[in-house]
Formats: C-alpha cells, sequence, structure tokens
C-alpha cells in the first residue's frame, strides 16, 4: 500500500481534513437501510486510516457536478483496527445524502469523509463496569461497535442490549446479534417491537414502556453504564426513566437523532 511504515502513515491522518476512501462493500441491511464499507484506495500513498473508538462517527460529504456540497454524520458500526471503517444508512425520503448512500452508490465509487469524530458517546476496552446498550431503531449503530469491540476484547464484564424496533424485518444486524447472543456468555439481547412482532413472540407489540425498560436493564444493577441512541423522543423518554428509578445520571451516556422516532 505504501512504503511509509504503519505507525507514520497513521499518525498522519487528521480527523478534521477530508479524505477520500474507497467503497469495497455496500449491502441491504433492511428494505430501507444499507451498510457501507470503505477504505483508503490501495493505490494511495496517503495518510492510513488511525486506530477507532467504539462510538464514534464520521461526516460524509458528496459533491454535485456543479459544486453544490451536502454533509452528513454518520455513526461507525467498526471499532477495529485495519483500515475498514463500516456505516449503516437509513433512507430519508426527503433526504439529499442517505437515497445516493442507500439506492446509488455502487463498490468502487469514491467517498469524502472527515472523522473519525467524537470522544464521550464511546467504549473503551478497559472499562470496568458492565454495560447496559439501550438501542431504538437506528441508534443501533454506534452500539454495534462496542459490542464488536467488546467481542474482540478481553474485557470479562457483561454487555447487555436492548434493542427496540418497529418489526423485525427492520433490525439492523439481526443475524449477527442473535448468533452472539447464542453463543457469547458475555452478551445478552432483549428485543421490544412496536407494530409487529415474531410469530409467537411473549409480548404484545407496543413502544417500549417504564415496565419493560425496567424489567430489561435490573439484570446488570444500577452500576451498569448505559448507553442510549435513538431518535430524540426515545433517548428522552428512557433516559428520564432510568434517572427516575434512581440511576446516577453521570452513568447515562446518550446520543440522538432528530425527526421522528424511529422504532
Amino acid at each position: 500500500m505504501s512504503d511509509v511504515p504503519a505507525s507514520a502513515a497513521r499518525s498522519t491522518w487528521n480527523a478534521s481534513d477530508w479524505h477520500d476512501v474507497l467503497v469495497v462493500e455496500a449491502r441491504a441491511e433492511t428494505p430501507t437501510a444499507r451498510t457501507i464499507r470503505m477504505r483508503p484506495p490501495a493505490s494511495d500513498a496517503g495518510p492510513q486510516l488511525p486506530g477507532l473508538v467504539a462510538g464514534q462517527h464520521i461526516d460524509v460529504r458528496l459533491t454535485a457536478p456543479d459544486g453544490y456540497t451536502a454533509e452528513r454524520s454518520y455513526s461507525l458500526a467498526s471499532a477495529a483496527p485495519g483500515g475498514v471503517l463500516e456505516i449503516t444508512v437509513e433512507e430519508l425520503a426527503d433526504g439529499e445524502v442517505s437515497p445516493y448512500l442507500v439506492r446509488g452508490l455502487d463498490v468502487g465509487d469514491r467517498l469524502e469523509i472527515r472523522g473519525p469524530i467524537g470522544g464521550w458517546f464511546v467504549w473503551h476496552d478497559e472499562e470496568p463496569a458492565p454495560v447496559q446498550l439501550i438501542a431504538g431503531g437506528s441508534g443501533v449503530v454506534p452500539l454495534m461497535a462496542m459490542i464488536r469491540a467488546h467481542e474482540a476484547s478481553t474485557n470479562p464484564t457483561p454487555f447487555r442490549l436492548l434493542y427496540s424496533v418497529r418489526s423485525p424485518e427492520m433490525a439492523y444486524y439481526r443475524a449477527e446479534l442473535e448468533e452472539l447472543a447464542r453463543v457469547s456468555p458475555r452478551f445478552d439481547l432483549d428485543w421490544v417491537y412496536t407494530r409487529r412482532a415474531p410469530s409467537g413472540w411473549p409480548h404484545s407489540p407496543g413502544r417500549l414502556d417504564v415496565t419493560r425498560l425496567a424489567a430489561s436493564v435490573q439484570a446488570l444493577g444500577s452500576s451498569a453504564l448505559t448507553f442510549v441512541c435513538g431518535a430524540t423522543p426515545f433517548v428522552e423518554f428512557v433516559a428520564d426513566a432510568l434517572v427516575r428509578a434512581g440511576r446516577d445520571p453521570a452513568r447515562i451516556r446518550t446520543e440522538r437523532y432528530g425527526g421522528a422516532e424511529g422504532a
């Protein structure tokens, strides 16, 4: 790739600059979402991606032939070293960027990105506390990065994900999450279906409420570090309910996106 030693190349990557990356994979995640993997082009001798921290995001910039640009931020689902970034993009009907990324982007295309960005809504593998993750819809993306980083580490602390989705087919990473819950002694998974549940599911479809939330999070106890991500109404409800139940606000980290509730 480059004759520059890897350590030196990584040190030249500036997260505040724009960099070209090559799309190496693009696959449907749900009927309205697409997972995109990208890396610096192999023929480039420029700086290579630095190590990532689970929970960070990148900015993506598209430029039209007339010079008009549009930028959007996307959480990273990847957290491992190796030079590959992964995002999952939900298509917005009135969006400027997401329809192209979901419907128009091809493997071999290049994108402009800036990042990785973020230092608070992140998980470090030396964290000693158990971790409760709570996601609404596409808010699972940065939490998936944390789950993957945790599984790749030797950290023995338990992780638990409470994932609220409209229906089974709208869940991101469903097969990976269910397989992980089946084989990993460090990971547990709990679903909330708001509009349609699988056949035989023990709960009726409906929005996450205080009772379901309390039942799901009690397994890890009040010492757990909690990450909540989703649409603004979802995140505000969950954070407020946890604080009202006696959880320390300093142990609750939130990240939200605008618009209608996605779950």
